[in-house]
C-alpha cells in the first residue's frame, strides 16, 4: 500500500489489518503520534488525513491508501506549534502532539472562515473536545489556540534567534521529537507481557509454559490477592506474539475466599487478606513515606494510627455540646471514591544487560531511587545500574519505586540476553497502575459559645485494597489552631488492587470532610464562611489570601435562585507540609563554552529541567543559551524524587550554590567571556541548610526526604452553575490563592496550579474507580468508563501567588504542586450547597446523587 506522509511517498505492508497508529509509530518511526487509550477517546494519536483530523488508533491502515497523511512531525514550524511553546500549553507533553495536529486543522478552518478574529473558549473547547490532558494544561491550550488564530505567532523568529519559551524542552515535545520510554525501540528488542491473575484471592500451585521462557512474578508465599496481580511475564519479538505466548502459559490456581466488601473489613470480618505478620509486612503502602507508625490489626482492619491532641477532652466537649447546644455541633459521614492516577504515558520500562551492567529506560518519578532499588533487588552493585528517564509522560505519584513493569523487563532481559520493553496497556494501567484510595470519614465538630473551634473528632477509614498506611484524619491536626481533637486513621483491607500516593496523599480527602464541616458551621453560626476561617486559622500567610478572597466580586455577588439553573459560590482552605531533599546536588561542567548542569532528577511535566537551567544561568549571570540542563540520568549527582512537592525547593538552591562555586572557580565577576577558555572546569553544588534547620534532624531523613519549617497554604473560591433538572454541575470560575513563598518560574507554576484545579474538578464531579462486588474485577478499565476532565470541563482559573513567609528557605520558595489541589473538591461542594441548599456528602457529586438530594 502506498500513501504520502508529511510530503514523502511511502509504501508499507498492511497484512494483518493493523491500525494506522501501528503503521505510523512502529513501521515509520513517527513516534510523535502516541497510543494511549486504543479507543478513540483521548486524541493522543490524532493525525490528519487529507487535512482532516483522524484518530489513528481506530483508523485501519488500509484507509490511508492513496491519501495524504500529516503527523505532528510534518507540522514543524506551524503557527499553532509556536503558540503552544510560547503560551506554555503543555506539561508532560505526552498528549501535546495530538492537540497540535487537531488545533492546526482548526486553525486552518477558522482562518478560512473568520480571518484573524479571536475564537472564544467554547469554540476552542468544541474543536478539541476529543482530546484529554491529564496534567490539565487546558488554560495554556486555550491561550495558545486563540493567540495562533489572531496571528500572534504567524511570523517565525529571525534566523539565529530562537523563540523564547517558558519551558526549555517545549519545542521537542511539540514537534514529536521528544522520546519517551514508550517510543524507544532498539535493535533486537523484545516485547514483554505480564500474565495477571483472574482471581481476587488464590494460591498459585504451578506455572506450566513448556519450553517457553518465563519469569515468575509472584510474592514469596505464592498467593495472589487481587484480580490483575502479576503472576509471570513472557517476551517475544512483537506484542502480538508476546500476547499469544502468554495465552499458552498454564497457571494452576487454588481459588480461595475473597474479602471484597470494605464495610465487612471495617467490622473486622471476612477472609483474611494477610494471614500472618510476615505477609502484613509485605503490604504495599498508599502514602509517600514508609510505613513508620505501628498499628494493631483486627482481621482485615488495621488501626487506629492516631495524630490526636487531647483526644479525651475533644470527645467530652463534643458530647457536652450535643446535649447543651446541638446547634453548635456539626456531624456527618463523608465518603470519597477512588481516583485513578491515569498518566497518559503508562508505566513502561526498557531493560538490557551489558557486561554485568543493567541499563534501564523507565517512565519514573524517581530515577535515582529506581537505580538503588534495582541494584538491591537484582544483586548488582549500585554503580552497575544506570537508569534513565529523559522524558516522562506524567505520574502524579504512581510511578515511584520498583514497579512491576521494571521487575518484569529486567528479569526478561536477563533471561533472553536481549533488550526487553514492558509497556502496560491502558486497561492494565487503570487496573494496577495505582489510585487514590477511597475513604469513609466520620466527623464531629463543636464550636464554643464565642464561635471558636472547641473540638474536632475524625475517624477515617481508607479503602486502598491490599495497601495500607492511609493518612487522612492525621492531616486535620494541622488546620485551625490547637483545639482538642481526636484523629484516628484505619485501613480497611480487601482483596483488590493497591492504592498508591496521589498528589497530596490524604489531603483532598481530608479537606472534603473538614472544609464542608467548617462551611456548615459558618451557616449554623450565621457567619461569613471566609470570615470564620480567617478567625479560626492562625496562619498569617493564609490571612492574606482570605482578605483577597473576601474582596472578590463573585464572593459578594448574586447567587442561588429558584429556577432550573442556579449559581453558587463556595470557599475552602488547606495547608500542606513543606518537604525537601536536603542532600540534593547539582554538578556544573564547562564543555566547549557551554555550562552543562547535571542532576539525577527527572521532569514529568513539572518543569525541573527549566528550573535547573534558569537557576544556573541566573546565578552565573549568563544568557540561558549558554546553559544546558541534563536530567533523568541516575549516574550523576544525587537529585530528588518528583513527589511530595520537594523537587523545586531542593533543586533550585543546589543549582544556585553550584553557580556560586563555578563563578569562584572562574575568578568571579562577568564569567560570560571566560567560559570559552574554561573547558573541563567542574564543580558540585549542594542544597544549603535552611535557617533554623529542619523539623526532622538530618540523620533521621527518610530516603532523601526531610520536613522543613512552615506550611504552605491555599484558599480557593469557586463559582458553579447547577442544572437542577439534569443534575449537572458546571464549574464556571475558580480563584486559587497559593502561599508557597517565592515562585521560581511563574508561568510553569501557574500551569501546575491550573492543572491541580482541573484534577480537583475531576475528583469532585467525575472520577470514580469501580470494581465488581462479586469478583473484584475493575470495571472502569478504559477511558470511556473512567472519566477524566476534558477541555470543555475547564472553568476560568485565576491563580494568585502570595510570595512571603518562606524567607528562611534558600531561594525563598517551596513546592506547590500538591497544595494547589487540596481544597478544590470541597470548594466545589460548598458552591453546590450555596446554589441549592443541599449538602453533598458523597463524592463524586454525580447527577443521580444531586437529583436525589434535591428530591427531584
Amino acid at each position: 500500500m502506498e500513501f504520502e506522509v508529511n510530503g514523502a511517498l511511502c509504501a508499507v505492508d498492511v497484512d494483518g489489518d493493523p491500525a494506522a497508529v501501528e503503521v505510523v509509530r512502529d513501521r515509520l518511526g513517527l513516534t510523535g503520534t502516541k497510543l494511549v487509550c486504543a479507543g478513540g477517546v483521548c486524541g493522543a494519536c490524532t493525525i490528519q488525513v487529507d487535512g482532516e483530523p483522524r484518530v489513528a488508533c481506530l483508523t485501519p491502515a488500509v484507509r490511508l491508501a492513496g491519501r495524504r497523511v500529516t503527523t505532528v512531525e510534518g507540522l514543524a514550524g506551524h503557527p499553532v506549534g509556536r503558540a503552544f511553546a510560547g503560551e506554555d500549553a503543555l506539561q508532560c507533553g505526552y498528549c501535546t502532539p495530538g492537540f497540535v495536529v487537531e488545533a492546526a486543522a482548526f486553525f486552518e478552518r477558522w482562518r478560512a472562515a473568520h480571518g484573524r478574529a479571536r475564537p472564544g473558549r467554547e469554540q476552542i473547547a468544541d474543536a478539541l473536545a476529543g482530546h484529554l490532558c491529564r496534567c490539565g494544561a487546558y488554560e495554556g491550550i486555550f491561550s495558545a489556540v486563540a493567540a495562533a488564530c489572531v496571528g500572534d505567532y504567524d511570523t517565525a523568529p529571525a534566523d539565529g534567534q530562537g523563540q523564547a519559551v517558558p519551558r526549555t524542552e517545549a519545542p521537542e515535545k511539540i514537534d514529536g521529537s521528544a522520546r519517551y520510554t514508550t517510543d524507544l525501540r532498539p535493535e533486537g528488542m523484545l516485547e514483554g507481557v505480564i500474565i495477571r491473575s483472574p482471581h481476587a484471592h488464590a494460591h498459585v500451585r504451578s506455572l506450566e509454559a513448556g519450553d517457553l521462557p518465563l519469569v515468575p512474578l509472584l510474592p514469596p508465599d505464592g498467593v495472589v490477592r487481587y484480580v490483575g496481580q502479576p503472576v509471570a511475564a513472557v517476551a517475544a519479538p512483537d506484542r502480538a506474539s508476546a500476547r499469544a505466548a502468554a495465552e499458552r502459559v498454564r497457571v494452576e490456581y487454588e481459588v480461595l475466599p475473597a474479602a471484597l466488601d470494605a464495610s465487612r473489613s471495617r467490622a473486622g470480618e471476612g477472609p483474611l487478606v494477610y494471614e500472618d505478620k510476615a505477609a502484613r509486612k509485605r503490604a504495599p503502602g498508599s502514602g509517600e513515606t514508609p510505613q513508620l507508625v505501628p498499628a494493631r490489626w483486627r482481621g482485615n482492619r488495621r488501626g487506629p494510627s492516631a495524630m490526636s491532641r487531647r483526644p479525651a477532652t475533644a470527645v467530652r466537649r463534643i458530647t457536652e455540646a450535643r446535649e447543651r447546644s446541638p446547634e453548635r455541633v456539626v456531624e456527618g459521614v463523608f465518603t470519597t471514591a477512588a481516583q485513578t492516577h491515569t498518566p497518559l504515558e503508562p508505566h513502561a520500562c526498557l531493560a538490557r544487560w551489558d557486561d554485568g551492567t543493567l541499563y534501564l529506560e523507565v517512565s519514573t518519578q524517581s530515577v535515582k531511587q529506581v537505580a538503588v532499588l534495582a541494584a538491591e533487588r537484582f544483586g548488582v552493585p549500585v554503580e552497575r545500574v544506570v537508569a534513565r528517564a529523559v522524558h516522562v509522560g506524567g505520574g502524579f505519584g504512581c510511578k515511584m519505586g520498583l514497579t512491576s513493569d521494571v521487575v518484569a523487563a529486567v528479569e526478561l532481559a536477563r533471561l533472553h540476553d536481549a533488550p526487553v520493553r514492558v509497556v502496560l496497556d491502558r486497561d492494565e494501567e487503570l487496573i494496577d497502575g495505582g489510585y487514590r484510595p477511597g475513604a469513609r470519614i466520620r466527623l464531629a465538630m463543636a464550636a464554643d459559645a464565642a464561635g471558636g473551634l472547641s473540638a474536632l473528632a475524625m475517624d477515617a477509614d481508607t479503602d486502598g485494597g491490599v495497601a495500607v498506611g492511609g493518612t487522612v484524619a492525621a492531616l486535620a491536626r494541622f488546620m485551625y489552631g490547637k483545639a482538642p481533637r481526636r484523629l484516628r486513621d484505619f485501613d480497611d483491607v480487601t482483596h483488590r488492587p493497591a492504592g498508591a500516593p496521589f498528589r497530596g496523599p490524604g489531603g483532598p480527602t481530608m479537606c472534603w470532610a473538614l472544609e464542608q464541616a467548617v462551611d456548615e458551621m459558618a451557616h449554623r453560626l450565621g457567619q461569613d464562611p471566609i470570615a470564620l476561617r480567617r478567625r479560626w486559622d492562625g496562619n498569617s500567610k493564609r490571612h492574606a489570601l482570605y482578605d483577597l478572597a473576601a474582596a472578590l466580586p463573585v464572593w459578594s455577588g448574586p447567587r442561588g435562585g429558584t429556577g432550573r439553573f442556579r449559581r453558587g459560590v463556595g470557599v475552602a482552605a488547606a495547608n500542606w507540609l513543606y518537604f525537601l531533599d536536603p542532600v540534593t546536588e547539582v554538578e556544573l561542567t564547562v564543555e566547549d563554552g557551554t555550562v552543562v548542569a547535571r542532576c539525577a532528577v527527572q521532569d514529568m511535566g513539572t518543569g525541573s529541567r527549566t528550573v535547573l537551567r534558569r537557576a544556573v544561568a541566573e546565578g552565573l549571570g549568563v544568557p540561558e543559551g549558554r546553559v544546558r540542563a541534563e536530567v533523568g540520568h541516575s549516574d550523576t549527582v544525587h537529585g530528588p524524587t518528583s513527589g511530595g512537592s520537594r523537587t523545586t525547593p531542593s533543586l533550585a538552591p543546589a543549582a544556585a550554590d553550584a553557580a556560586r562555586r563555578l563563578r569562584e572557580a572562574l575568578g568571579g565577576g562577568d564569567v560570560t567571556t571566560r567560559l570559552d577558555g574554561a573547558n573541563g572546569v567542574r564543580v558540585t553544588g549542594r542544597r544549603p541548610r535552611d535557617r533554623r534547620g529542619f523539623v526532622t534532624p538530618l540523620n533521621l531523613t527518610m530516603g532523601g526526604v526531610a520536613i522543613g519549617r512552615g506550611f504552605t497554604g491555599s484558599v480557593q473560591v469557586a463559582e458553579v452553575e447547577v442544572d437542577t433538572r439534569l443534575g449537572r454541575i458546571r464549574p464556571l470560575r475558580v480563584w486559587s490563592g497559593i502561599a508557597a513563598g517565592r515562585i521560581h518560574e511563574d508561568r510553569l507554576a501557574r500551569s501546575q496550579c491550573e492543572g491541580a484545579v482541573i484534577q480537583g474538578v475531576g475528583y469532585a464531579l467525575f472520577e470514580e474507580r469501580r470494581t465488581d462486588p462479586a469478583t473484584g474485577r475493575v470495571l472502569t478499565d478504559n477511558l470511556e468508563d473512567y472519566r477524566i476532565p476534558g477541555i470543555g470541563d475547564t472553568p476560568e482559573i485565576t491563580v494568585h501567588f502570595h510570595q512571603e513567609g518562606f524567607e528562611h528557605v534558600p531561594g525563598g520558595g517551596v513546592g506547590l504542586g500538591e497544595i494547589a489541589t487540596l481544597p478544590t473538591a470541597a470548594c466545589l461542594a460548598n458552591a453546590v450547597h450555596d446554589a441549592t441548599g443541599w449538602r453533598p456528602y458523597d463524592m463524586p457529586i454525580r447527577p443521580d446523587r444531586l437529583l436525589e438530594g434535591l428530591g427531584t
